[in-house]
């Protein structure tokens, strides 16, 4: 049986993941010069503060923060070099900068510097409620986080083993756009949520980012709006069973700020791109903690859609009846990275129409979410599709919470002005999933006709 964690935050200890204490301040450091005027730090009921720097000096303090130098390309295909300058990293009027610089390599290319800080091992902790104040920067390619890691990351193995908590992400080309996210097992798996203002930008002024981490929970806010919570995680090596719940989230871990340029996610920067003002500004960092946590958590069962009584896994495939497409029930309609367009449902039928095709084959999107996958089933997909005129389009059944692998692979397929019944069957191998997502990715395809869709069914194979 688990054991009752008693979590004093009263100590100054640091402690490493493999550590198991009853009480301390886990990774503490005390009341430190930057923690003068305490009464400004606001009290949340239940919790104590365990550490926070305002930046109100004139330098990083060091007593808190590492720095974290690596060379460009070192994760993510990033072209920065983080760097230890205090061009890069340096605190200013009461707050964090790190900014990012565009200069020029020997051979007169691109190069990119900026930076990266940590509090490993100086101010690690488990369980608890991480507040920051930040302003993004905006421009493609420009790629700001707030997160954390494991202090000993090969407790549990490497990443993504050892888990990953995303308390903020933000894309320099989608400002109003932010990400919570944890990253944990082997598959690798994540869960994530996504806030999206409704006027202004995370550019344009300072917007608070939190989470709440306890044993068998995590909570997103921003602003103090929740809009993501997430109890079922696992972690395991390759071949072996799982380890017990709540791993690998049951370790202590450390705070990461760093503002990264271009990645697989984002993209590179491009001419667009404004580096005289590429700065990630940090306001404060304040870590609060319960006095007691109770470890006795259950993972909980995993709830899988029941298909219709004819059998479907989709529901209003026949697309019988009107609904909304920028919700998260049944179908919904996407865009990113410069796509442009519109879905609408009428006449037993669903006709997708681009203005843009974007940058990425799911710039424009249909999906329907939370298909339920068993491990061991062949599933067999059938549509009715047609174009207004001869285009392509790519359709797959993925997983957004085991890291986007594909049960049934990117698929393209060319459309023509008749109407034609397309058919695919897959088998899925991986772990059970209650979250496969039926997907028709319209982007990206030299093309903007209006694709016409009827009739999808994802049905067991028996």
């Amino acid at each position: 049986m688990r054991k009752r964690r008693t979590v004093c935050a009263a100590l100054a200890l640091t402690m490493l993941a493999s550590v198991m204490a009853s009480c301390g301040n886990v990774g503490g450091g005390g009341k430190m010069e930057n923690q003068m005027n305490q009464e400004d730090v606001p009290e949340y009921e239940g919790y104590t503060l365990l550490w926070n720097d305002e930046f109100n000096g004139d330098s990083l303090n060091m007593d808190i923060w590492n720095y974290e130098p690596h060379e460009p390309g070192w994760t993510n295909n990033e072209l920065q070099e983080y760097t230890t300058s205090t061009d890069n990293v340096f605190v200013e009027d009461g707050r964090l900068v790190i900014k990012a610089l565009k200069t020029t390599d020997e051979n007169g290319g691109d190069y990119y510097t900026s930076g990266k800080v940590t509090t490993q091992n100086k101010q690690d902790f488990m369980y608890g409620k991480v507040v920051v104040s930040a302003k993004v920067p905006e421009g493609q390619g420009l790629w700001p986080a707030i997160w954390m890691m494991p202090t000993d990351e090969s407790y549990y193995g490497q990443w993504p083993k050892c888990g990953e908590i995303d308390i903020m992400e933000v894309l320099g080309n989608q400002t109003d756009t932010a990400y919570g996210t944890i990253h944990y097992g082997e598959p690798h798996a994540e869960q994530q949520g996504t806030y999206v203002l409704d006027n202004g930008t995370f550019a344009d002024e300072f917007h608070e980012y939190s989470v709440e981490w306890e044993p068998g929970e995590m909570r997103f806010y921003i602003d103090g709006n929740l809009y993501h919570t997430v109890n079922d995680w696992f972690t395991a090596v390759s071949g072996e069973d799982e380890k017990p719940y709540p791993a690998p989230f049951d370790q202590t871990f450390f705070v990461q700020l760093n503002l990264a340029v271009g990645g697989n996610w984002p993209g590179n920067p491009d001419e667009t791109t404004d580096f005289e003002n590429a700065e990630f500004e940090v306001d404060y960092v304040r870590v609060y903690q319960k006095a007691e946590y109770d470890t006795n958590v259950t993972k909980p069962e995993k709830n899988f859609r029941e298909p219709l009584a004819d059998g479907n896994l989709i529901y209003n495939g026949d697309f019988a009846e009107a609904e909304a497409l920028d919700d998260e029930t049944n179908w919904t309609f996407l865009l990113f990275s410069g796509g442009q367009g519109s879905a609408s449902i009428a006449d037993g039928q669903i006709t997708i129409t681009s203005e843009a095709a974007g940058s990425e084959e799911y710039s424009v999107q249909l999906v329907q979410p939370e298909l339920p996958m068993y491990k061991g089933k062949t599933y067999k997909l059938t549509f009715d599709a047609c174009a207004a005129e001869d285009r392509d389009m790519i359709v797959c059944v993925s997983a957004p919470t085991a890291g986007w692998i594909r049960y049934l692979q990117d698929t393209k397929l060319s459309l023509t002005t008749d109407w034609q019944t397309y058919t695919y069957e897959f088998e899925m191998t991986e772990k059970d999933d209650n979250n496969g997502r039926l997907e028709f990715n319209m982007g990206k395809t030299g093309s903007t006709a209006e694709i016409y869709i009827k009739n999808i069914r994802i049905e067991v194979v028996e």
